[in-house]
C-alpha cells in the first residue's frame, strides 16, 4: 500500500471540505480537535504532521457529517510496483483470453450416455462440462459450429475395441443423414445408441453393427427409418 499517495489524497479532500464550508476555516477545524490555530493549515499545506490521529479524524468526520469511507483507504493505493504488476497480469490474462477465443471453440459436454450395448435411456440433457477444440481442427473435420457439436459418454462394450465404456465422443449433429459409412449416434425410442453404420451402394440399404463380434448386427435397414442424431468425429479416453 502506498501511504504517501493516500495521505496526499486525504489532505486534498480535507482542504476541499474546509474551503467549501460557509462556517469553517483552518483555525476553526484546528480548534475542533483541540490544536493550535495553525495546526490544520500546516497539516494540509506542508504535510506536518504526516497523518492525523484516529480520534481527530473521527471528530472531523462527525463535524462534516460525512461517511467513514469519504477519505478512502490505503488499500485503494497500491505501491507503484504492485500496481504495475497487477496491470501486467490483467493485460496478459486479457491477451491470453483473446488468443484462446481466436484459436479454440468450447463444446458442451452433456450428461448423456450413448450405449455401446443394449441401450441407454435418455433422462436429461444437462451440460456437465465443456471441452476445448482447436478451431482449425474442427474446420478440417466438420462444417459444424459449437452449437452443432456435443460431447457425450460411451456406455457398454459393444463397440470394443474401437470405443470403450467411459470414452468421450464428439458428435457432429449436422450429419443426420447417412451419406458415408461411419460411427453414428442413433435414437431408438427413448434409447441412445452408438453403432457403426455402412451403406450398400447397390441396394441402398444399410447395416447397423457393433465392432465387438459378440453382438449381433442388423442388415437390410432403410436409412430413412433411422433417427440419426449425428456422426462421431472424435473420441477421447482416460488412461
Amino acid at each position: 500500500m502506498d501511504y504517501n499517495r493516500y495521505y496526499v489524497r486525504l489532505r486534498q479532500k480535507l482542504d476541499h471540505l474546509i474551503r467549501t464550508s460557509s462556517r469553517d476555516d483552518y483555525a476553526s477545524i484546528s480548534a475542533l480537535i483541540g490544536r493550535n490555530h495553525a495546526y490544520m493549515q500546516q497539516f494540509i499545506k506542508r504535510g506536518v504532521p504526516k497523518c492525523l490521529r484516529d480520534d481527530d479524524m473521527g471528530k472531523i468526520i462527525d463535524h462534516f457529517n460525512i461517511s467513514l469511507d469519504y477519505f478512502g483507504s490505503p488499500d485503494n493505493f497500491p505501491n507503484p510496483g504492485q500496481e504495475q504488476s497487477h496491470n501486467l497480469a490483467h493485460n496478459l490474462a486479457h491477451i491470453l483470453e483473446n488468443d484462446f477465443e481466436e484459436e479454440y471453440v468450447l463444446v458442451n459436454v452433456y450428461d448423456i450416455e450413448a450405449a455401446a450395448g443394449a441401450g441407454s435411456v435418455v433422462d436429461n440433457n444437462e451440460i456437465a462440462n465443456k471441452l476445448a477444440f482447436k478451431k482449425s481442427w474442427i474446420r478440417s473435420s466438420s462444417n459444424a459450429t459449437a452449437n452443432d457439436l456435443a460431447v457425450i459418454t460411451v456406455s457398454g462394450d459393444s463397440m470394443n475395441p474401437t470405443l470403450y465404456d467411459g470414452d468421450h465422443i464428439l458428435v457432429d449433429m449436422t450429419l443426420t443423414s447417412l451419406k458415408n459409412d461411419g460411427i453414428y449416434v442413433l435414437r431408438n425410442d427413448d434409447m441412445i445408441l452408438v453403432k457403426r453404420i455402412s451403406l450398400n451402394p447397390v441396394t441402398k440399404l444399410c447395416t447397423i453393427k457393433s465392432d465387438n463380434g459378440f453382438y449381433e448386427s442388423w442388415d437390410g435397414c432403410q436409412p430413412a427409418d433411422l433417427d440419426i442424431l449425428g456422426r462421431v468425429i472424435w473420441m477421447g479416453r482416460n488412461i
